[in-house]
């Protein structure tokens, strides 16, 4: 078994002032559990970043296949410039917990991370229980929240027969 390795890295300066203060007002803002998914939303960034300055001197074909896949995610680029002007913010408005507020299914992002680790969130009918699932720009429209399982009618009359 492959041994998994972290998808972030920490800051370089644990205690930096005024990094703690942006990183509270995100973490309210986007209802997250803990810093460390403002991290893990940075390297993804990073990451997307990285592939972009590689794909500068790559063929128009290669940079739309790379901007087309972005797209689907649901980042808005059109160039290479654009992808490489993105933002944590960015990628952290494509999480089901937050897609859940800006569609009203929640009242608030603490409410949509719970209904969506109680797995009552469905997207395209399956169940997702990951708040931190970048929703694809097609199944944003596909998500719902599961009804409540009534018991049936049948069973009740029998206990309440006994």
């Amino acid at each position: 078994m492959k041994r998994k390795h972290k998808t972030y890295s920490r800051p370089k300066r644990p205690f930096d002032k005024i990094r703690i203060d942006e990183e509270a007002i995100l973490k309210k803002e986007f209802g997250l559990k803990n810093k460390k998914e403002i991290w893990k939303a940075e390297s993804q960034i990073k990451s997307i970043r990285e592939k972009a300055k590689k794909l500068i001197s790559a063929s128009p074909s290669e940079q739309n296949t790379f901007l087309q896949r972005l797209k689907k995610i649901g980042l808005n680029v059109n160039s290479i410039a654009d992808v490489l002007s993105l933002s944590k913010e960015d990628y952290l408005r494509r999480r089901l917990q937050t897609i859940l507020v800006s569609k009203k299914l929640a009242n608030t992002s603490k409410s949509a991370r719970q209904f969506i680790t109680h797995k009552k969130v469905l997207i395209n009918e399956q169940v997702v229980d990951s708040p931190s699932y970048i929703v694809p720009l097609e199944f944003e429209e596909k998500i719902s929240l599961r009804k409540n399982k009534k018991i049936p009618q049948v069973v009740m009359e029998k206990k309440q027969d006994e």
